[in-house]
């Protein structure tokens, strides 16, 4: 529902989409916040700020020059660490307290504006689904509180996002 390049610099607000982003979604996005229910190639490449949530599936190429800012995919059938662009980012499960409490907060918020039945149903078996969910991390971001492991746990990398 949303064409290509929507979000393309943004400098701030918040969008909300109960449907799917074309190619280049968050580009050069630099401060808003953002859920979507699935993006076309190149999500969030040479984002510098701001968060994005997507709720389905990914095209290739996922944070390829992203520099800043935090974006979480839901990965049902295990196929997203292939899309990603590993150049820059790394990719991990939801490490922190801080870290679930801003995608659910989002999540909850997506819901509560558009009445999306996936953010419902993911709400509701939040348990189930919050390990199928992982964070794209650029350097920037690897020691704030939405990323770091709490005191005392390992980190849960992919092993394909390390090498």
């Amino acid at each position: 529902i949303l064409g290509n390049p929507c979000l393309y610099g943004a400098t701030g607000g918040r969008l909300h989409a109960n449907g799917t982003a074309g190619e280049r979604f968050a580009v050069r996005n630099s401060l808003a916040e953002a859920v979507v229910e699935g993006a076309g190639d190149h999500c969030c490449e040479y984002m510098t700020g701001g968060v994005v949530v997507v709720l389905g599936k990914a095209g290739r190429n996922v944070g390829a020059g992203m520099t800043g800012g935090l974006a979480y995919f839901l990965d049902e059938d295990d196929t997203f660490l292939s899309k990603v662009n590993g150049e820059i980012v790394r990719t991990q499960r939801i490490e922190s307290s801080v870290g679930e409490a801003q995608l659910k907060g989002l999540i909850e918020d997506h819901l509560e504006k558009t009445g999306s039945p996936r953010a419902k149903q993911i709400l509701a078996d939040w348990d189930a689904f919050l390990p199928k969910f992982w964070q794209v991390v650029p350097p920037s971001e690897q020691s704030t509180p939405e990323v770091m492991p709490e005191a005392g746990e390992p980190a849960k990398l992919a092993a394909s996002a390390t090498a």
